[in-house]
């Protein structure tokens, strides 16, 4: 496939099947055979000091049609991979009596049988701002569909509590060890220092409307009408807190927290490698500082460590080469699988800063261990018929915190600032 100089941006992206995954997968590694022909021509241009406008005008649509395969890609694997709330009428299981009730209020308002049912659990039903529990089942469904839909918690660990905190006790010296002889006199053991971390979950809420209508309507399945319509909301706002949320009234993300060069790294601070160019990477062997970044890692993070940018960064260390000529950047495996930068997973944040003086663009770790999502048990649903007329609003809330809970498991790649 070759691309014509006048050859537009719109038509390259009128491209992309609307199919099956494995077609727009198809499709996407046709187009990163272009990427690479192209990028080599844009690189041998240079090196002629004879730089073609043209050339890489055309790198860049063929990048953006390949991040226009990926976003396609990843829709699709996430249609695929989200189950319904509602199988058909006939296989579908007799609704429990808590999403019976449940689905009687949302549709018109009849709340005693769910206070009936929350005093008989002996819990009090409603909060300071009223509202009653969502079925297990829906509440099971949002957090499976935020999965789903928001990066951090696809890498992190997560933690489902009772309470509105969480704490998590760490030791910062720990007792004495060593090794001995078999009738050697061991030495007392001096008493572990401990310290703890706490992560308290914070309000995060939605208020989607619908008409009378669609609640007075049977054959609309109100657990998945709700469902769909918070978890977008809840997943940006999520997305964003967990990379950079202040820990006001929000959880704390990983870049909120004291940076400090990896030389020099301490407990409580995230530690960085510096690129070596003011808010760029290197003009020369850009990718080293790659390498320096894996690197920092400890082995026991990096086997499943994880490169974490934004889709403008990407596109810049998609140009990447080794010394062999081999693109550090590869496309996914697999249909429905993940790119991968220098044989590690790549996971596209949005909420990642842009490559600029002195930002931390990319993000390397092992998140799992580094990163801890705390959900408190529980989706409250408030149904509004009043402030909105003639529609009814349902004010969702959900309680989440977050916080690093390993800071020598996540590493940064911080521009220069000049």
């Amino acid at each position: 496939m070759t691309f014509d100089h006048n050859q537009s941006a719109p038509e390259i992206k009128a491209g992309i099947p609307s199919g099956d995954a494995q077609d727009v997968y198809d499709a996407m590694m046709r187009t990163f055979e272009d990427f690479k022909s192209e990028n080599d021509a844009r690189l041998a241009s240079i090196e002629k000091r004879s730089g073609d406008v043209l050339v890489e005008e055309k790198v860049a649509r063929i990048d953006a049609a390949l991040d226009a395969h990926q976003q396609r890609l990843d829709q699709l694997s996430l249609k695929g991979a989200r189950p319904a709330l509602a199988a058909d009428s006939a296989a579908r299981p007799q609704p429990s009596e808590h999403k019976s009730a449940f689905d009687a209020y949302i549709r018109n308002g009849e709340s005693g049988a769910l206070r009936a049912i929350e005093m008989k659990a002996m819990s009090v039903g409603s909060n300071a701002d009223g509202g009653y529990l969502v079925p297990e089942e829906t509440e099971t469904e949002i957090g499976a569909r935020l999965r789903d839909l928001s990066p951090m918690r696809s890498l992190s660990s997560s933690r489902s509590i009772s309470g509105g905190i969480y704490r998590k006790p760490f030791i910062t010296a720990g007792p004495a060890t060593g090794w001995v002889g078999e009738t050697a006199a061991r030495s007392q053991t001096t008493s572990p220092v401990l310290d703890e971390l706490a992560f308290p979950a914070m309000e995060l809420y939605a208020m989607p409307a619908a008409t009378t209508t669609l609640l007075e309507d049977s054959a609309v399945n109100i657990d998945e009408w709700l469902a769909g319509e918070v978890e977008l909301v809840f997943a940006m706002q999520e997305g964003a807190a967990f990379v950079n949320g202040d820990g006001n009234n929000k959880p704390k993300g990983f870049l909120a927290y004291s940076t400090i060069a990896n030389a020099s790294w301490s407990w409580g601070n995230i530690g960085y490698v510096p690129s070596g160019a003011a808010g760029a990477f290197p003009s020369e062997n850009p990718s080293d500082v790659l390498v320096d970044l894996i690197y920092a890692l400890r082995s026991g993070y990096r086997q499943n460590a994880t490169f974490v940018m934004n889709r403008k960064t990407q596109s810049s260390v998609r140009k990447f080469k080794d010394s062999t000529g081999v693109y550090l950047w590869q496309p996914p495996a697999v249909a429905g699988g993940k790119s991968s930068l220098i044989g590690f997973p790549l996971l596209e944040a949005e909420d990642m800063p842009d490559v600029a003086a002195g930002s931390p663009s990319i993000a390397f770790g092992d998140f799992r261990r580094g990163y801890l999502i705390v959900d408190r048990q529980g989706v409250r649903v408030l149904r509004d018929p009043y402030s909105a007329k003639p529609y009814v609003l349902f004010y969702t809330t959900k309680r989440v915190g977050g916080g690093v809970q390993d800071f020598d498991a996540i590493k940064l790649l911080k521009m220069a600032a000049s």
